[in-house]
């Protein structure tokens, strides 16, 4: 396994499973039919994601495709999948949503990958992608996990409109999170998110989360873009 502090990261995000519901009912009014996920890891999501539709799990690691297809079983089509280059176990299959989490910032030429995936949705899809934001918040955690860049809602909208795809979401995500990213990425410059970290954001996200039902803030740890393709 190459990835080793991305794997490290992904076991401690299993464990914050109130956030992981979090995102996905952020997005669940657009989950329905045949769902397409770019990125699956270690099935965090895909759990999750099988609960809305028929799921094909895809990424590009030997690894994570052999984890997610024992800990899914049968219940979702699980294999090889790269953005990037176009290139997907399934080959021409076509699907209602097309949905990744915390993967475009891995991806060297990101505005290929996002047409790749739009040429994957039938007309009247929708491309879901929650991704990091702000590169104020840029630092010793983006590199060590293999990021490129984060994304201002801007820059993200005119990739997704270069694709093709007109934007019918758009808003940033997780306030709270964000201050604790700048605090260990930027300030106290950290490797990996402390896992006694992420039990109190666990604890207290329950909570300070919960105001962005009502409130959309002006910044957030991620940015989520929902662009329907005509």
């Amino acid at each position: 396994m190459k990835d080793k502090i991305g794997h490290e990261t992904l076991k401690r995000m299993e464990k914050v499973g109130f956030y992981n519901k979090w995102l996905i009912k952020k997005v669940a009014k657009y989950l329905s039919g045949d769902i397409l996920e770019i990125g699956c890891g270690i099935g965090n999501m895909t759990e999750i994601l099988s609960g809305y539709g028929d799921v094909t799990a895809t990424d590009i690691e030997k690894y994570y495709i052999a984890r997610t297809k024992k800990r899914m079983k049968k219940r979702v089509s699980v294999g090889f999948g790269d953005a990037e280059t176009g290139k997907f176990f399934f080959k021409n299959k076509k699907f209602d949503v097309v949905v990744n989490f915390n993967v475009l910032e891995h991806i060297k030429d990101d505005e290929m990958a996002i047409l790749n995936m739009a040429r994957k949705l039938r007309r009247g899809g929708r491309l879901i992608i929650v991704t990091p934001a702000h590169m104020l918040f840029f630092g010793s955690l983006d590199k060590n996990l293999g990021h490129y860049r984060r994304y201002s809602k801007k820059e993200i909208r005119d990739k997704f409109e270069r694709a093709g795809l007109s934007a019918v979401e758009l808003k940033y995500l997780n306030w709270f999170g964000a201050l604790g990213w700048f605090l260990n990425s930027r300030i106290l410059r950290r490797k990996v998110l402390p896992s006694n970290q992420l039990g109190l954001f666990a604890f207290l996200s329950k909570h300070l989360l919960f105001l962005e039902k009502f409130i959309s803030p002006l910044f957030g740890l991620s940015v989520l873009i929902v662009g329907e393709k005509p």
